[in-house]
């Protein structure tokens, strides 16, 4: 399989990290997010979105979506599990993944805050906004984990919440958020990174970081 991504990508981050969890060894191919590679011809004939991550399986076939793609993981490959046994756990876990995936990423990334940029917005103006959002997801994100004991998120196990977590926690350090504010949140991610499951999906560890 072939997983496209870039370094950074917190999405493509959160699939890293599935696949490692999942030990499942994949090619990765970059196409950097700030050049514009992501809108090149041969890639929009994979993923007409322009986003990444996408998963092109052995038999061609391409998911995209992070959350689809670390959904299809665990029902294809699935231990460990990454959701829980029960409909009503699974559906808390989901929740706290579309806080991140659904409400928080997708308004702090980089398509949105050029955005801001062409409307006028100055660069300070910019990064108060991007954490402004980054603030609002994990506040919430930590009331949501705070009903449940750890080390994780939800549980004695890493599942789909640590996966959207770790990366968006590291959204927010780079937007400059005093993340001790949220130490439910840390304790989950200190949990998460003591794995080499996580840790060998960090940017800086990647073949394309910068």
């Amino acid at each position: 399989m072939i997983l496209h991504g870039y370094f950074r990508s917190s999405a493509a981050w959160r699939v890293r990290i599935a696949l490692n969890l999942k030990g499942i060894a994949v090619e990765h191919r970059s196409h950097h997010l700030r050049h514009g590679e992501q809108h090149a011809p041969a890639y929009l004939a994979l993923n007409p979105q322009g986003l990444v991550p996408a998963l092109e399986l052995d038999d061609g076939t391409v998911l995209t979506q992070s959350l689809a793609i670390i959904e299809w993981l665990d029902e294809t490959y699935p231990e460990p599990q990454l959701l829980p046994a029960t409909a009503q756990e699974r559906a808390r876990v989901r929740a706290f993944a579309q806080v991140i995936a659904c409400d928080t990423h997708p308004v702090q990334n980089l398509k949105v805050l050029n955005r801001l940029r062409e409307l006028g917005h100055a660069g300070d103006e910019v990064l108060a906004w991007a954490a402004a959002v980054n603030i609002d997801g994990l506040s919430v994100c930590e009331r949501l984990a705070s009903r449940t004991a750890g080390p994780f998120c939800f549980g004695a196990a890493p599942g789909l919440a640590d996966l959207c977590l770790v990366p968006q926690l590291g959204n927010a350090r780079r937007f400059k958020v005093d993340v001790a504010q949220f130490p439910r949140l840390l304790a989950a991610e200190a949990a998460a990174l003591a794995l080499p499951a996580f840790r060998d999906a960090v940017p800086e560890r990647q073949a394309d970081a910068e």
